[in-house]
């Protein structure tokens, strides 16, 4: 396998990635370029004023305009390979990377160009960088259950056709405030029928508790917990789910930056979960829109807590057991990472 060599030590750290959205990795000069082709005005000038947001509401409401921009299959195309070759140069080797179609299926395109086109770029950013990467559909929540159901629906005949094989998971995204997770079963009990992995966000925004983590797993059947942070105010979950082996896909600086969750890094309640035995995965969740990357992550962590090269080396290394690869990827993912 090769793969771009990064001067950085950090970047030099093989990772993976479970916690990504693809339209949250737009570059700001993708992004005004793909608004003047579709003719979507923005409210900026500058690309670098496009990324500015207060909460994790105004931050949704950028989101969902970049996801405005993306209108044919050659604009899934372009941010999926660009995505992938701009993480490959921070230690980036595997991603399972969400992409959530809601809107753009409100908006009448066909659900088999978003997945081909992404599919396109996938492997393009393969063929060049050796990065692998499979595919997670989320339901946007703000669209309701029943729009949730429809996509786990079409989803499964696109895969039952052969023309969806790289989406492997159904998750769910978006406003988590004043959300019933529950009335989402229906989605999910359908995608565990047609053999999908499952995950869900939960416990991230200010404001909710771990009530929603216990709902994800209990009512929906999720497989991972996305963020997941709010389960550190309830030790009893955290010992059921650690005895359960659920990972949380963790994105610290998302945390802080995005969700206002925590004042600064160092109160991130990352390691202490993982000291309390839960399996935890770092992750950039939406690095475009924080002038971020995944070695930066990796970076400040180190800084916040105190991590050396080789403390950070086996967090990213056990990042693997929390993938949706089968025994025989994992062990040769495993070697892979030992090599380098």
């Amino acid at each position: 396998m090769t793969y771009p060599v990064p001067g950085n030590p950090i970047d030099r750290i093989p990772k993976v990635e479970l916690h990504c959205h693809v339209e949250g990795t737009v570059r700001p000069s993708t992004v005004v370029e793909l608004a003047r082709k579709a003719g979507r005005p923005l409210p900026v000038d500058d690309p670098a004023d496009l990324y500015r947001y207060d909460s994790l509401d105004s931050f949704l409401s950028i989101f969902w305009l970049v996801q405005e921009t993306l209108v044919t299959r050659d604009d899934w195309a372009r941010i999926a390979y660009e995505s992938l070759v701009d993480a490959s140069g921070h230690g980036l080797r595997y991603r399972e990377m969400f992409f959530t179609p809601a809107r753009h299926l409100a908006a009448g395109q066909d659900l088999a160009g978003i997945v081909a086109g992404l599919t396109d770029g996938i492997e393009a950013a393969e063929a060049e960088t050796g990065v692998r990467c499979r595919l997670i559909a989320d339901i946007d929540r703000a669209y309701g259950p029943a729009a949730g159901l429809e996509l786990v629906e079409w989803i499964g005949e696109l895969r039952r056709a052969g023309r969806a094989e790289r989406v492997i998971g159904i998750g769910a995204d978006s406003t988590e405030l004043g959300v019933d997770l529950r009335a989402f079963e229906p989605a999910f009990a359908a995608a565990r029928w047609l053999g999908f992995r499952r995950t869900c966000h939960a416990g991230e925004a200010v404001g909710v508790g771990p009530d929603n983590i216990r709902v994800a797993l209990d009512v929906l059947g999720a497989e991972r917990i996305d963020h997941g942070v709010a389960i550190a105010e309830d030790p009893a979950l955290v010992r059921e789910v650690a005895a359960r082996g659920v990972p949380l896909t963790v994105c610290p600086l998302s945390n802080v930056v995005i969700a206002n969750r925590y004042r600064q890094l160092s109160d991130h309640p990352l390691l202490a979960l993982r000291d309390a035995g839960l399996l935890v995965t770092v992750n950039t969740d939406d690095p475009a829109m924080m002038e971020h990357d995944l070695g930066r992550e990796y970076r400040l962590l180190g800084e916040a807590f105190d991590l050396d090269l080789e403390a950070l080396g086996r967090l990213a290394r056990e990042g693997i057991d929390s993938t949706w690869l089968d025994d025989s990827e994992r062990r040769s993912l495993r070697a892979e990472f030992d090599r380098a």
